[in-house]
C-alpha cells in the first residue's frame, strides 16, 4: 500500500486527490513496497518507462492506456575526440523534453485517482507534458505559466487543448496562483515539483542508462532548476544500488545558470538549504528557479555521491548551443547550459560520462 510520508516532519498521509504537501508545508515523498530491482525482466515489457513497471505503485490496468511509448531515448557518444562521453537524447520523447517521463506516471496515477481535472504550474515543458497526457487521459486541464514562456512552448500547450492561464511574475508567483486555484476549485495539483509520483518517471532516467552501458557511469551532469531530473536519476541509481545490482552511485554535477544560482550558492557554503535569489535573467528558464521547494533533498543528492556544481555564464551558454547545433544536435537552452557546464568540468582520463540532452532546440526562441 502506498502512502505519503513528509519529508520535513515524518507525518504519514493517505495518498488521495486533494494532497500535495504536508500539514505542516513540508514536501511529500512516497513510500511503498519497493520489491528488489530484477533487470533479467525488464525484456517481459514493453519499450517505454513502463519497461520499469514493476518499481513503481502503479498496475498494469493503470499506465497501459495513458503511455505514448515515451522512454528508451538513444544513449550515443558525444563525438570522436571525447572518449567516455555520452549523450542521451531525451527530446526524442511524445512532447520532445524529459518531462514526459514523469508526466506519464503522474497522470496515470491521477486517473486512477478519479481526478476530473488537474492544473499545474510550468515554465514551458513540464506544463506541455501534463497537458498532452492529460489530453490522452481525457482529463481537463489548466496550465499555468509566465507571460514570458517561449511562445512556441505556449502553443504546443494550446495544442494539447489545455487552458493556458499566463502571469506576470516570477517562477513562485506563477506557482502561488496555481496553487491558489488548486485550493479554490479543489481539483488535483499535477506538480512536477510537489507530487512524488512524477519521480517514479523521471528515476527511469537512470534504468535506461544501466541497461545501455551495461552498469553504472562513474559520472552525470545534469541541468538543475526544481530538481526533477536530478532527483529522478539519483533514486533510480540508488534503488539499482540497494538492490545489489550496482555497488556504487554515480556522482552528480549539477549544472546552474549562474544569474539564477541558489543551489551552486548554498552547496559552496556547506548549507542544507537554499536562500531564495534575485533570478537576474538567463536563457535557460527551464533552470530559472530562484528558490527550489525541494532543495534539501537536491543538496543532499549530490553530497552523498560526492558531486559538485558548476555555474555557467550567458555567454557560455550561447556558445555551448552553437557548438551542440554543429554537433548535429539542435537542444533548447538549458541543454545547452548543461552543455557549457560539462566544458567547465575537469573530466578524468578514464571516466564514463553521461549528458542528458532534455529538450529539442524547436521549443525555444
Amino acid at each position: 500500500m502506498a502512502r505519503y510520508i513528509c519529508a520535513s516532519c515524518g507525518t504519514v498521509h493517505e495518498i488521495t486527490l486533494s494532497r500535495w504537501k504536508c500539514d505542516c508545508g513540508g514536501m511529500l515523498d512516497l513510500d511503498f513496497d519497493r520489491k528488489g530491482l530484477d533487470p533479467a525482466a525488464w525484456p517481459g515489457y514493453p519499450a517505454s518507462i513502463f519497461r520499469y513497471a514493476e518499481t513503481m505503485p502503479l498496475e498494469y490496468e493503470d499506465w497501459k492506456p495513458v503511455t505514448m511509448g515515451e522512454g528508451q531515448t538513444p544513449l550515443i557518444v558525444l563525438d570522436g575526440a571525447r572518449a567516455g562521453t555520452y549523450v542521451k537524447v531525451d527530446y526524442m520523447m511524445p512532447t520532445l523534453s524529459f518531462k514526459d517521463r514523469g508526466a506519464a506516471v503522474l497522470m496515470a496515477k491521477s486517473k486512477v485517482l478519479g481526478a476530473g481535472k488537474v492544473i499545474a504550474d510550468s515554465s514551458g515543458n513540464a506544463g506541455t507534458a501534463i497537458a498532452a497526457y492529460a489530453a490522452r487521459c481525457n482529463i481537463a486541464c489548466d496550465i499555468y505559466l509566465s507571460d514570458a514562456t517561449s511562445p512556441k512552448k505556449v502553443a504546443q500547450v494550446k495544442a494539447h487543448g489545455a487552458e493556458i492561464r499566463q502571469i506576470n511574475g516570477t517562477r513562485e508567483d506563477i506557482a502561488a496562483a496555481a496553487q491558489r486555484a488548486v485550493a479554490r476549485e479543489g481539483v488535483f495539483y499535477a506538480s512536477h515539483v510537489y507530487n512524488p509520483y512524477f519521480y517514479e518517471g523521471t528515476k527511469t532516467y537512470a534504468f535506461e542508462i544501466f541497461e545501455e552501458l551495461g552498469r553504472a557511469p562513474d559520472t552525470l551532469i545534469v541541468p538543475v532548476g526544481n530538481g526533477t531530473l536530478l532527483l529522478g536519476a539519483y533514486y533510480g541509481f540508488k534503488e539499482l544500488m540497494d538492490s545489489g545490482v550496482i555497488d556504487r552511485l554515480p556522482k552528480i554535477v549539477a549544472v546552474q545558470a549562474a544569474n539564477c544560482a541558489p543551489l551552486a550558492r548554498a552547496f559552496e557554503r556547506g548549507e542544507s538549504v537554499a536562500a531564495p535569489v534575485q533570478n537576474t535573467g538567463t536563457l535557460a528558464e527551464g533552470i530559472a528557479i530562484a528558490a527550489p521547494a525541494r532543495a534539501p533533498q537536491i543538496l543532499e543528492a549530490v553530497r552523498e555521491t560526492g558531486g559538485e556544481f558548476i555555474s555557467v555564464e550567458e555567454s557560455e551558454i550561447a556558445e555551448a548551443r552553437r557548438e551542440m547545433s554543429e554537433k548535429g544536435f539542435y537542444v533548447e537552452v538549458t541543454s545547452a547550459a548543461n552543455y557549457a557546464g560539462y566544458l567547465k568540468y575537469v573530466k578524468k582520463e578514464d571516466e564514463t560520462l553521461v549528458i542528458p540532452l532534455c529538450a529539442a532546440g524547436i521549443k525555444s526562441e
